[in-house]
């Protein structure tokens, strides 16, 4: 009688093993499938950085902060395992505040296509932006008022821009959000032709402005890329124009605002204990 051969117990051995490692991979992924709902997410991290989830599960990225593996490691969190592209990236502002995090991120993940400020000042980190975007073949494009793209039914829509920041807004049924979080002076002081669920906005930029009472946000987020010296000493209660609800990463952590594109709500990691 032959004798089991090595293969033959091998498998035995670690068959159960194969079984559990793939019931696990499955698990994850079905918690990580698209939920059909519009996903904002506000990473903690140093400076301006959002991650929007479309309702079909495809991801663009605006900005991404001051901090790269802090937003490398916000995406490994957020993407499911398998996913390594990105449908879009937006840079507002070729700085410190913004770019770095996103040149870290082009290299781990494939964006399908960009938009850049026009006659940006090209500096270190830009000049690196554009050679990975280059040796991915991803087109560039650049980002000019009343441009609007549509991506799985949600609309960004270039409300502004110079090269010095821009002004964005996002739609998704009846709920959008208006990213102003490296708006210039300029476009503060400009009324907004409607209203918006969700407002990105910095703390050190006087929130008592035309562009925000006219918005009249429900939920304000409050950003920290634009520095100034002369920054407004107020209350959360003073910033809160309207009576909109406000957030901080400093205070709620990770922020996830979530629309159905009817109504909207908020979820922090400060909330769920993570």
């Amino acid at each position: 009688m032959a004798a089991p051969s090595s293969d033959s117990g091998f498998l035995r051995r670690f068959a159960p093993r194969v079984g559990l490692i793939i019931a696990a991979l499955l698990g994850i992924a079905w918690t990580q499938r698209p939920d059909g709902r519009l996903h904002v997410f506000l990473p903690a991290l140093t400076g301006d950085a959002a991650l929007v989830q479309t309702p079909d599960g495809r991801y663009l990225l605006i900005d991404g902060g001051a901090d790269p593996d802090a937003l490398v490691a916000a995406l490994g969190r957020r993407l499911p395992f398998w996913q390594r592209e990105l449908a879009l990236v937006v840079v507002t502002s070729p700085d410190g505040q913004r770019l770095l995090g996103q040149v870290a991120v082009l290299e781990r993940y494939r964006a399908q296509r960009a938009l850049a400020p026009p006659n940006a000042v090209p500096n270190a980190t830009f000049d690196a932006w554009r050679r990975t975007l280059t040796h991915n073949a991803t087109p560039v494009h650049t980002l000019r008022a009343g441009q609007r793209l549509a991506i799985d039914g949600v609309t960004l829509h270039t409300l502004d821009c110079t090269d010095q920041g821009a002004l964005l807004r996002l739609d998704y049924g009846a709920t959008s959000v208006v990213f102003a979080h490296s708006a210039t002076p300029d476009m503060i002081e400009r009324q907004a032709p409607d209203r918006a669920a969700l407002l990105v906005y910095p703390w050190q930029h006087d929130p008592h402005a035309l562009l925000v009472e006219s918005l009249h946000p429900a939920v304000i987020v409050y950003s920290d890329g634009y520095q100034t010296r002369h920054a407004p000493q107020q209350t959360y209660h003073e910033r809160a124009i309207g009576g909109a609800r406000l957030y901080h990463e400093r205070v709620d952590g990770d922020i996830d605002w979530i629309s159905d594109g009817r109504r909207a709500w908020v979820v922090t990691s400060a909330q769920s204990g993570r």
